[in-house]
Formats: C-alpha cells, structure tokens, sequence
C-alpha cells in the first residue's frame, strides 16, 4: 500500500502563522485585564482555533501577576500549550486545568509538532502511546485533522505504520533553548558549507573532465585531417605516377590493294603471247 498524502485545495505556508495570528487579539485584550479577566482569556485562548503559539501573550505583565496566586493552574496550563506535550499534561493533570476535548485535541495536535522535529518519520507506536490514543484508527484521524490544521504537512504510510512529517508548524521556545537552538543552526550551517564544498569539487572535477574531453576531440579531428590529407597525397602519387610510366602504340595500318600483283597475273601474260 503506497503512502497516503493529504492535499488540500488550497495549499498555505505555515510560515504565515508566525506573522498573522489569531493570537494578536487576545494580547490586546490581556493589557487591560486583571486577575479573574486574565484566567478567562486564558481559557478562552487555548479553546480558539488557529492559536498554536502563546509566547507572546506569556510576556504581557498582566499574564505573569497570575503565576503565584489562585489562578496559577490558568498559568501553568498556558505554559503547557506553549511548551509542553499531551504526555506532560497526563503524568501531572493535578497542577493544569482540567482540558475540554477541543483543548484536549489541540494539545495532542501540538504534541505531534514536537515529536515531528525530533524524527521526520514518527512510528504510529510512539505515537499512540505519546497521545494515549487505544487504536490506529482514532490515530490516524488525528493525524489528518493535523495536517487539515496546518500543524503538521506530511502523509500516512499505512503499510509502515507511520507518518512522514514534511514540516512541522515551528513551537514556542524558552530563552534557555536558545542555546540548543544556536547549535542547531551552526550544525546546520556547517552542513551547508560542507555541501558547498563539495559540490564546488564536483564542479572542478567536472570541468576538468570536459577540458580534457575537448582536447582528445580537437586531437582526433586533428588526425583525422591529417590522415584525410595523407591519403589525398598518396593517391594522387599513385595518379601521376601511373599517367607517365604508359605508352601509347598505334595499330598498324591495312596495305591497300593498288600496289598488289595479282598472283595469276603472269600466268594470265604467258597464255596471250
């Protein structure tokens, strides 16, 4: 069974969720709200749909006043959207509020982006057991409703039992990943650099090949010429050396019948006298 891909009509670039946001809206309203406002729009914020990303609203000023106090589950449950897994959420259900289904989806979808950079071909396996789903059926419905979403873009290789991740919809990072990040990029750079290189040799090796294909090119048409001219010398040797070595002999001319004796003639004189 060949891989299953999923196209949509109309193809977006997840690259447009780091621009235009949903999320715009909620960090407007999180500047004039206080407490008991700010657990709400929190609530609010991780049941809309389109809102994968909450780092800039877990900036606002008014958003970190609820850390410590009788809305710090509504501050935990954010920083878990924004940075952790469904896993995370089950192993410690007490510290986060209790997730509707949509929320709950959401954060399964959220999960799949994670796992997605760590490995582009995720075994159905990891992830049944990463979102705690029963069967591969309910899995690979979540799957499609993912990539539907924008979180994820990829198919479904049912006969492998697993999804091939193409790209993953870019998460929310802590400043002490930066680090990590840094050195993923300097990786990749040097990945780069090492491509670079060696696509010039292959390059030089190429050009160095061609020029060498060309001058045994220009060396055979130039014997070629010079066997085309041998062979033109030779023949007309063979030409002139042939005309001059030959003589030209007449045939020998017929005696007419005048000056002839006929052979009876003095017979025939004898008789008459």
């Amino acid at each position: 069974m060949n891989p299953m891909s999923i196209d949509k009509d109309e193809p977006s670039s997840l690259l447009s969720f780091s621009t235009n946001h949903p999320l715009e809206q909620f960090v407007l309203l999180a500047k004039g709200a206080k407490g008991f406002a700010c657990a709400e729009l929190i609530k609010q914020v991780l049941e809309a749909p389109g809102v994968h990303v909450f780092g800039e609203l877990l900036e606002m000023p008014n958003i970190k006043e609820l850390e410590n106090g009788p809305y710090a589950a509504h501050f935990k449950t954010l920083n878990l959207f924004a940075y952790g897994t469904y896993k995370d959420y089950l192993e410690n259900k007490s510290e986060y509020l209790e997730l509707t289904p949509t929320q709950c989806k959401k954060l399964q979808h959220l999960t799949i982006a994670t796992l997605a950079t760590q490995e582009k071909c995720i075994p159905y396996s990891v992830l049944l057991k990463e979102l705690d789903i029963k069967n591969v059926r309910d899995l690979e419905d979540l799957i499609i409703e993912a990539i539907y979403a924008d979180i994820i873009h990829g198919k479904l290789d049912q006969e492998c039992k697993r999804v091939e991740v193409d790209v993953a919809l870019g998460r929310d990072a802590r400043l002490e990943d930066a680090g990590a990040i840094a050195d993923v990029l300097a990786d990749w750079c040097n990945a780069c650099e090492a491509v670079l290189n060696s696509v010039d040799r292959h390059i030089q090796r190429a050009n160095h090949h061609k020029q060498r294909a060309i001058r045994h090119q220009q060396a055979i048409e130039q014997e070629i010429v010079y066997i085309k001219k041998t062979l033109k010398t030779q023949a007309e040797s063979e030409d002139s050396a042939t005309g001059g070595g030959t003589e030209t002999h007449s045939a020998p001319k017929k005696n007419s019948g005048k000056g002839k004796t006929p052979r009876n003639a003095a017979k025939f004189w004898q008789k008459n006298t």
